[in-house]
This record gives C-alpha cells, sequence and structure tokens, in this order.
C-alpha cells in the first residue's frame, strides 16, 4: 500500500481518496461502527454514480446535504469528489421559507435528507425534484446504492480539476441573506496536506461539530484523508457525551468553535478527563479563562486561531500572545487593519491598564490580507458580495478589529449586520423579519451585542407605540409559534422603544444601538437563562452580567455607561 502523497498545485480531493482505496486501517468510526478507508473510499464512488445517475446535463451538479454529523454526509463529500459534483451543507438552524431559500438559491439539484429532519421545512416545499430526493435509512435508498456497488471508479474530467468547486458553504455577510462560500476540490487538498497540527497516521481524530460549516470538514477531517488516521464523528456536539466519546475511540485531538469549550467545562468535573489520549485540540473564540480551566482539566492547551470561512485570512495566537488577542499572522501572510474606505492602515491602538481601547475611532478597522484576494475562491452567484470582500489584491474579512503597538491583532466586533452566535453565522435581516411580524410592532432592528464569554449574543430594538404596555409573555408566546425562527435567532436582549434612533439620513443608526445595548432605555428584557423566558433586566442584573464579562476577561467589551461617554451620531 502506497501512502505517499505528492505536492503538486494540481492534485484534488479526488487524488487523496484513490490513495486510501486499498488502505485497510481504520477511517471511520461513528456510534459503534468502524469503516476502513478502503470501505469509506468504496462507498464514495457509489454515491458518485447515484449522484451521476440523476445529474441532468446543463444544469449545476449541485448536491444538497440536509443532515446532521452522520457517515452518509463525509459519503457524499467524497461521492461528489469523484463526480466532479459540489456538496452544498445544508444549516439545520435554519427553518421554513429560510431554509427554502438556501436550497433554491444553491440551485440544488438533488438533496440528500432523512425523513425526519423534512419537518424543518414547516410544510414550504423543498424545490427539488421528488426523485431527487434521497432519504438515507430507508430501503429505497439502500436499494438505489445497491445498483451500483459494482460499478468501476468513476472517471470524470471535472473531478481532476482542482478549480472544479467541490463545497458550497453557508456564511452570513453584512447585509441581507446568507451567502455560500465556493472551496474547491483543491483548496481542500492543499489544506490536507498542510498537515494540521502535525497530525498523523497514528492520530485519532474526533469531530462533533457540524459538518456543514467549514470547521469540521478543513480542521478535522482533511487531516485523516491526508495521512491515513482515523476519523471519529459524534452525529452532535454533547458535552456530556464528550468524555466518553474521547475515550471509547481513544482521541488524540479534537476541534471545537465558540462556546464548545464551556458547555463541556460546565459538566462535573470527571477523573477519566486526566486518563484521556488527547494530545493536542484546535479551535476558535474560547475565552481565556476557559483555555486555562481546560488545561487544567485535560491537561493540553487548545491552540487558537482566528480563520475567515472565506479562506483568505488567518491569525495564530503565539506563547507570547496578550491575553484577549487573535494573535499574528503565519510568516508570509501580509495581516493588516484598514479603513475599508480609503485601503490606509488604522494606526496602532492606545489601551488603559484595563486593555480598554482609548483611539476606537482611529484605529479600529476591517481586518484584511493585503495579498489574500488570490486565496479567496468567492461567493456562489453573488458578485455583490465578492467586491465588498475584495481590493485589488485585498481580501476584506468584513470583521472589525485593531493592533496594539507590538503588532498583535485583536477582534473589535462585527459590522451592525452580523452576528454569531454559539459559533453560529447569521446575519439580522432574516431576523427581523421575523420580529417584524409581532403584533403590534411598528419596527424591528436587530444587531449584535458582546457576549460575557465568547463571540455575540443577539439583541433586538422593537418599535411599538406604547412600550409601557409591552407583554414580556406574549413575545415569548409569539416566537414560540414562529416556524421559521432559527435555533439561535431568539435575542438575548430586547428593548422597547416608541422611537427608534435614527442618521441624518434617517437610517436606522445601529452603531447607537450597539453601542447603547442594554443601558439607556429603561424598557429592557433580557432572558437570564437558556430557556425562551423574558425578565426585566435591573439594575441589579446589570451588574451580575458587568461581572461575568469581568470574570472572563472582556470587560473592555462592555457598553458604556451613558455619563462615561457622549454619543457621537453617525450618517
Amino acid at each position: 500500500m502506497n501512502t505517499d502523497v505528492e505536492t503538486t498545485k494540481d492534485h484534488t480531493t479526488r487524488d487523496l481518496l484513490d490513495r486510501r482505496a486499498e488502505d485497510d486501517r481504520p477511517g471511520l468510526l461513528f456510534e459503534g461502527r468502524i469503516w476502513t478507508w478502503a470501505e469509506v473510499v468504496a462507498e464514495c464512488r457509489v454515491r458518485a454514480h447515484l449522484m451521476l445517475s440523476l445529474h441532468e446535463e446543463g444544469k449545476p451538479f449541485h448536491v444538497g446535504v440536509m443532515l446532521e454529523n452522520d457517515p452518509e454526509y463525509i459519503f457524499a463529500i467524497g461521492g461528489a469528489a469523484y463526480a466532479g459534483a459540489t456538496v452544498v451543507g445544508i444549516n439545520l438552524t435554519r427553518r421554513g421559507e429560510e431554509l427554502v431559500r438556501d436550497i433554491t438559491y444553491t440551485d440544488c439539484e438533488i438533496l440528500v435528507t432523512s425523513g425526519e429532519l423534512e419537518s424543518l421545512f414547516s410544510g414550504v416545499e423543498p424545490g427539488v425534484e421528488e426523485r431527487k430526493i434521497l432519504r438515507i435509512e430507508t430501503p429505497q435508498y439502500a436499494a438505489q446504492l445497491d445498483r451500483h456497488r459494482n460499478a468501476p471508479r468513476p472517471d470524470i474530467a471535472a473531478a481532476g480539476d482542482p478549480a472544479t468547486a467541490l463545497l458550497l458553504l453557508f456564511t452570513s455577510g453584512s447585509t441581507g441573506d446568507p451567502k455560500a462560500v465556493i472551496c474547491t476540490t483543491g483548496r481542500l487538498y492543499r489544506t490536507a496536506e498542510f498537515r494540521h497540527m502535525g497530525l498523523g497516521g497514528n492520530d485519532v481524530s474526533y469531530n462533533s461539530m457540524p459538518l456543514f460549516h467549514g470547521n469540521g470538514i478543513f480542521a478535522c477531517w482533511a487531516n485523516p484523508l491526508y495521512t491515513g488516521g482515523a476519523f471519529a464523528l459524534a452525529r452532535k456536539f454533547s458535552a456530556s457525551g464528550f468524555v466518553p466519546d474521547l475515550m471509547r475511540y481513544k482521541v488524540t485531538y479534537f476541534n471545537y468553535v465558540g462556546r464548545s469549550l464551556s458547555y463541556i467545562l460546565a459538566q462535573p468535573e470527571k477523573n477519566q478527563e486526566n486518563r484521556t489520549n488527547l494530545e493536542s485540540c484546535f479551535g476558535t473564540e474560547a475565552s481565556d479563562l476557559d483555555l486555562a480551566e481546560f488545561h487544567r482539566r485535560f491537561g493540553i492547551w487548545p491552540t487558537e486561531n482566528y480563520g475567515a470561512s472565506e479562506g483568505g485570512l488567518t491569525l495564530r495566537r503565539t506563547p507570547e500572545t496578550p491575553q484577549g488577542s487573535l494573535g499574528l499572522p503565519p510568516e508570509g501572510m501580509d495581516a493588516a487593519v484598514v479603513n475599508p474606505e480609503t485601503m490606509e492602515e488604522c494606526p496602532p491602538a492606545v489601551l488603559d491598564d484595563s486593555g480598554r481601547i482609548l483611539n476606537a475611532g482611529e484605529a479600529i478597522g476591517e481586518l484584511a490580507n493585503l495579498s489574500g484576494a488570490p486565496l479567496f475562491e468567492g461567493y456562489y452567484k453573488n458578485p455583490e458580495a465578492v467586491a465588498e470582500r475584495i481590493r485589488g489584491n485585498a481580501f476584506l474579512t468584513g470583521d472589525l478589529g485593531y493592533r496594539d503597538a507590538e503588532g498583535f491583532f485583536y477582534f473589535a466586533g462585527r459590522t451592525s449586520d452580523r452576528l454569531r452566535v454559539d459559533s453560529e453565522n447569521f446575519s439580522a435581516a432574516p431576523v427581523e423579519r421575523v420580529l417584524s411580524r409581532y403584533p403590534g410592532a411598528l419596527l424591528a432592528a436587530v444587531y449584535p451585542v458582546p457576549d460575557a464569554r465568547t463571540g455575540d449574543q443577539v439583541m433586538a430594538t422593537l418599535q411599538v407605540p406604547d412600550p409601557g404596555s409591552f407583554d414580556p409573555a406574549a413575545f415569548t408566546a409569539f416566537l414560540e409559534a414562529q416556524p421559521d425562527l432559527g435555533t439561535k435567532w431568539a435575542p438575548r436582549f430586547l428593548s422597547v422603544v416608541k422611537d427608534v434612533p435614527v442618521t441624518a439620513t434617517q437610517k436606522i443608526n445601529k452603531p447607537r444601538l450597539r453601542r447603547d445595548a442594554w443601558l439607556v432605555n429603561e424598557n429592557v428584557y433580557h432572558r437570564p437563562g437558556r430557556a425562551l423566558h423574558f425578565e426585566k433586566l435591573d439594575e441589579r442584573a446589570v451588574q451580575t452580567l458587568e461581572a461575568m464579562f469581568q470574570e472572563n476577561g472582556r470587560a473592555h467589551l462592555l457598553p458604556l455607561r451613558p455619563a462615561e461617554t457622549p454619543i457621537k451620531e453617525t450618517v
């Protein structure tokens, strides 16, 4: 068996799979079952033939995958790599018309799903021909696969072209509906050959992050695909099931995003935590407090970085990275903080003893890679959004940041219509459409405010005729009845006002709403726990919230009290 992989810019994901075709080592571990790499590749080739049998010439060869983490997800990606098709990762937090919009916008010709998950459509037709909807775990699907069991390896020209789109993965832009990031089959190959975290053929990589996000594919599956190590897959993230899975699969590496570590650390401490095989883990957006606590309990330090889903910018923490910083770019990457209007670099930030930035107006700009445009492969059917990201040879992330005097980068928030809650990216517009249906609401504005631990929380402002008569119980009932309310969309904070602040050009002044957050208006409600239950946010609750920010080293992100700073209007 030859496990060597040559380094060449012309290789594709199909080449990686071919090199695993006779590999009898464990390749995929899932819920008590083991597939060797040879069996994984064989299943991928069968799916490729099924896809090809359903594809009609002249249509985009797009295969929507609307599944929880399942071996079928991996087989679909591998099948697309052989068929020259594109897998569209369907976000399971979407509902109803918003979900159908994602499927139809990306021109999904084929849909792989399950009967159970079809309930997410909430009665709306998915927009895919019935004969091209593949429902896994049904006798009909098994029969379709069996018809292709003895077919030879597909030989499709597009599968050998590194520029062929292998994945469309949804992210969110500064406005409007989610965008689909194009990821070519060549990009997945290049990511795999990078040998992420130095992992090798003896490692067991564990993923419980949803495969409709790039993190699980690029930060976890790509490496064992290259090295022949094992890939252990969890159907979904479970904080209580995390340690048992580590022990069951003898995991040496795992990936995470956002609040995952905090959920794990909220579990009662177990004796097995210091007896796992863990050697490394990698993720984004964990707080410094959680990083230190994970090291205490599990004996390893998580490796953090900042990476744009579009592939245009990476920032990595080093041992010298200050608390709260994103770190530095890898050698040779021309990272910068720029004014997106002029493309001039912003001056270094001046920080006080608590880390709060004193010259925010001039130091905060957009995180960018001044030579990163070639790394960005585009958005599907969205040239306007592509233009927002590209300035000549530069790539703009759409995220705000600043640099300190030593050159370390810091995250400073997102544009007014971008939110990231529990590692889920989405934009404000679809949430506003849902909230605007509330009886009596004249207007709804949605925007991110900082979370006390990591990422964002959803805050909304409702304009109503009489804020004093607002009924939080009725609002809760309204939210519970909305079939297309995404799982992360319910506001954590809600400000009820008679007049929404506007700019001189009569636009909603979202910078002011974000700056004021929960401090200015007396009619502010919050959800103190995970349940959909709103309570009035009084001074005692604000003090408790501020203490949580302080504890997690994020006090510099707190909104300033009204007396601390004047509000500068924007146009």
